[in-house]
């Protein structure tokens, strides 16, 4: 690995990089920031979590003229948490350089903006749709931009941006320095690099670095209508610190999370319908632990950078490859070990296949748990907390009473109480999950479709120890850890 401090970086900016807490560049960062320190047009072909706003954000940041007020910057992202990841992330690395950042996007009141721009950012980042909104109102000058990233191209493209991405492209100088980064390059892409890059350098991870060795892959094939009692058996055995759960739709999200938290977890989901205050809400508390399991369609969690996620449930299994490693690239990072389960229904078994063909690896198959085996989980999380407890030995207050106990119970019977009180035993709350259509059938090209689903929904685990309930914050491991409808204005 090169350390920053090799890389030809100003003494300023290498000062905030080690504030951060960086020492060494990953493979996309060591080969964007040279060449995009000698000016060259680029683009960099990585996944989300390779460490990509640094790689451009150094070298544009390097090239800010401070003392000028005008805009020099302009980063281009798909949805408005990805501006604003991006936007505080450059505001880190630019901050001993004094570079001010602005970030624009849908769903915040223009007239703030407008209000924002006066004090003069020399780095804007935003959505295609805000930017060209404020572009339209001649309220954004970027006649003296001379540094251009797109990030996440090819996410920009599905979510229905590409004539905003062209009309913002003619709307900055052409002696400027472009850079764009994109997970895949369908033609769309290759065509705007075409179009609007001058000789661009490809810096492009290598296959073994974007494939997912830390990461435990396995699958559950389950009829749709057992998913949930699965899903609720599974946390409750592996007892994750911090879970994401993806759905394929808005209404799936929804669904799961308030069945989720009708059995007692605490779990949260998001969309591109919740409102910016509502998802930017659910978010900060699932970083600070408040929340356990996050429910989230791929676009609403795509870009986000969110440390600590043990596990990683794919409650439906996505229809393309480049969306499987996405999802479960949000868990397994900086070394650390992860858990990615898929569940599978028989029709879908043939995506499996390609998710596997893709990543070169095979998932491993696994069992639906038992009721009894969900139950032992959490008893076993019990025995571990009381455990934690008796090490900490802050007990002091309490001896009393427990020799009072002592003295008229047996000690046995009394630890086995505690521990029944403490366990989190199944909940058989009924639950409504609507029935979604299985993937189209890949040996029918597309016709093989499940021509049944459900208009109402199931009633899941009524009369049964089907799944518990309980807040599982287990798992005393140190490294915590489909697709909507493409929207074209949706801004998700």
């Amino acid at each position: 690995m090169v350390k920053f401090s090799e890389l030809n970086i100003s003494e300023a900016t290498l000062k905030s990089i080690r504030r951060m807490g960086f020492e060494e560049a990953t493979p996309i960062q060591e080969g964007t920031i040279r060449l995009g320190l000698e000016g060259n047009d680029i683009i960099g072909q990585a996944q989300t979590g390779t460490g990509k706003t640094a790689a451009f954000g150094i070298p544009m940041i390097e090239k800010i003229d401070t003392k000028n007020g005008d805009i020099q910057g302009l980063v281009i992202a798909p949805t408005r948490e990805l501006a604003i990841q991006v936007s505080e992330e450059l505001y880190k690395l630019g901050r001993d350089r004094h570079v001010r950042i602005l970030s624009v996007y849908g769903g915040q009141e223009i007239g703030r903006q407008i209000r924002a721009l006066k004090n003069r950012p020399h780095i804007i980042v935003g959505t295609p749709g805000r930017i060209q909104d404020h572009i339209n109102r001649r309220t954004l000058k970027l006649e003296n931009v001379n540094t251009l990233v797109l990030d996440e191209a090819d996410e920009m493209l599905n979510m229905g941006f590409i004539d905003d991405i062209k009309a913002i492209l003619t709307s900055v100088p052409s002696e400027r320095q472009t850079l764009l980064f994109s997970a895949t390059m369908p033609d769309a892409i290759r065509r705007i690099a075409e179009q609007f890059m001058k000789d661009p350098e490809v810096v492009k991870i290598k296959s073994k670095e974007m494939t997912v060795e830390n990461i435990e892959q396995f699958f559950v094939k389950a009829h749709e209508r057992e998913k949930f009692d699965v899903l609720s058996r599974l946390l409750n055995i592996h007892q994750p610190e911090l879970a994401i759960v993806f759905g394929r739709t808005k209404r799936r999200v929804d669904e799961l999370s308030q069945a989720l938290s009708l059995r007692g977890y605490l779990a949260e989901g998001i969309h591109g319908d919740l409102s910016q205050a509502k998802r930017l809400s659910v978010l900060k508390q699932f970083k600070s632990n408040k929340i356990d399991v996050l429910v989230a369609t791929d676009v609403a969690a795509r870009g986000l950078d969110i440390s600590g996620v043990t596990h990683v449930y794919n409650f439906d299994i996505p229809q393309d490859p480049e969306s499987y490693v996405h999802r479960i690239g949000r868990t397994g990072r900086a070394g650390k070990k992860g858990v990615a389960v898929t569940f599978v229904t028989p029709r879908e078994m043939g995506y499996l296949r390609i998710v596997e063909d893709t990543t070169k690896k095979r998932m491993m198959p696994l069992r639906p748990p038992s009721s009894d085996e969900a139950l032992l989980g959490q008893q076993k999380l019990a025995v571990t907390q009381l455990e934690e407890m008796v090490a900490k030995n802050s007990l002091d207050d309490y001896r009393a009473f427990a020799e009072n106990l002592l003295e008229n119970n047996d000690a046995v019977d009394l630890i086995a109480a505690a521990l029944k009180t403490m366990t989190r035993e199944p909940d058989d709350t009924p639950v409504s999950i609507t029935e979604e259509r299985p993937l189209p059938s890949r040996g029918s090209k597309g016709r093989g479709g499940y021509k049944g689903g459900s208009k109402g929904g199931y009633k899941g685990g009524k009369g049964g120890k089907s799944s518990g309930r309980g807040n599982y914050k287990g798992g005393r491991s140190s490294d915590r850890s489909g697709r909507p409808g493409r929207s074209r204005r949706s801004e998700y």
